[in-house]
């Protein structure tokens, strides 16, 4: 099963400037991109802090939101399993592909765990001075770039693999 990171940063490299924010910073491109990646691989994970931004699963995705506390959405699976062990029953249940949709904590969590495959890094034309970094623990990862694409004249997408 193919994991992924999918992110939207400054250019300073936050992915906001206070962890209840929602995404309106971000362009149109990037939205687009997101929900053509996350509808593509089917499942989508997150933290508790995050789907608080959302505040609904998103349409034809499963959502599933790493909680300590049982969210009110029938639709939203709550998790605190292993990132391991949740890939791997993903992968059992036969998921080809795993979109880790934030916040940093998460994606510190994945990265930490090995499962990461790839990262897709919207990098949008802003600095935002401080705030939520992309990653809130300390890493020692290598990236091979595997693509770049502008999604408007401003916006550059990076498609990093994960070197293993």
């Amino acid at each position: 099963m193919r994991t992924f990171i999918i992110a939207a940063i400054s250019a300073d490299g936050f992915i906001a400037r206070s962890s209840d924010e929602l995404a309106d910073w971000t362009s149109k491109e990037d939205k687009k991109l997101f929900v053509e990646l996350t509808k593509r691989a089917g499942v989508m994970v997150m933290g508790n802090t995050t789907f608080k931004t959302i505040g609904r699963a998103l349409p034809d995705r499963q959502t599933i939101v790493y909680s300590r506390q049982d969210l009110p959405y029938d639709d939203v699976e709550v998790t605190s399993e292993d990132p391991v062990d949740l890939v791997a029953r993903l992968n059992k249940a036969g998921q080809a592909e795993l979109a880790i949709c934030g916040g940093s904590t998460i994606y510190s969590l994945f990265m930490q765990a090995g499962v990461v495959d790839e990262l897709y890094l919207t990098v949008e034309p802003c600095l935002l001075g401080g705030g939520v970094p992309l990653f809130d623990a300390a890493l020692d990862a290598k990236l091979k770039l595997l693509e770049t694409r502008q999604l408007n004249e401003n916006v550059l997408l990076l498609h990093y693999e994960v070197q293993k």
